[in-house]
């Protein structure tokens, strides 16, 4: 209970953190060179675990990720965007470059269900009208926020986390966007990869020392290939 009122915490924390200081760009009224301010679409690719059982190499135990997204565009250069995800999440203490005491190993393998919300930050202003805007049609952007995870297993698992990644994504024609995406996810525990209730030696704790909030936590990530639909026209500001 302590430990869920503290990832509670932390959830307004950063939510209040990203919010405050962006809140006067994304909702200003500037002349917005999108006709529609929404966007609904899928998402398909990777997803990867990093902790005790795969320290280094995100790309070690890939899994099959996909879900939907969904994305509101107040200006130009910033949107808000909400994701429902799901991926495979696995790791092998063999194959790990770690070497725990007694020489103990194990392994796991879990689903994941990933439900977020995010601020993204275009570098350019994204559109396909208005050029005398200097806008373009494609951009780079970064992201982050919040949101929660679930984890299936014998031991299941939910838990607060952040996203930090990067995308770039272009619009193909008036209605349609496709985009690439990479993102971390921090989780703020460390039983990711202990999906049995077997008391004894496991992956929460292999060196006997006990995380803390800020180190020695568990990470996931997902590479994604997505395409959105355009929807909602935007209000004309000159009737």
């Amino acid at each position: 209970m302590v430990m869920m009122k503290r990832e509670i915490h932390t959830l307004f924390v950063v939510l209040g953190i990203l919010i405050c200081p962006t809140h006067e760009k994304l909702f200003s009224q500037e002349r917005f060179p999108k006709k529609h301010k929404y966007e609904i679409g899928t998402a398909l690719g990777a997803s990867t675990y990093i902790g005790d059982a795969n320290p280094k190499n995100p790309f070690l135990y890939p899994g099959v990720a996909g879900g939907l997204l969904f994305r509101f565009n107040p200006s130009m250069q910033w949107a808000l965007k909400a994701n429902i995800l799901g991926g495979s999440l696995s790791g092998d203490t063999n194959r790990s470059g770690n070497r725990f005491p007694g020489d103990r190993h194990d392994s796991f393998k879990r689903a994941v269900l990933d439900v977020g919300a995010q601020v993204e930050f275009h570098f350019f202003r994204y559109g396909t009208e208005q050029r005398y805007l200097g806008t373009r049609p494609f951009t780079p952007y970064l992201f982050t926020g919040a949101g929660v995870t679930l984890a299936t297993g014998e031991k299941p698992m939910y838990g607060i986390h952040v996203p930090l990644g990067f995308g770039f994504k272009y619009i193909c024609n008036n209605r349609v966007n496709i985009g690439v995406e990479a993102s971390m996810r921090r989780l703020f525990r460390d039983d990711l990869d202990v999906t049995k209730t077997q008391p004894g030696w496991n992956l929460d704790t292999p060196f006997g020392i006990e995380s803390s909030p800020l180190k020695n936590q568990d990470w996931y990530a997902f590479a994604l290939i997505y395409m959105t639909w355009d929807f909602g026209l935007r209000d004309d500001p000159c009737r």
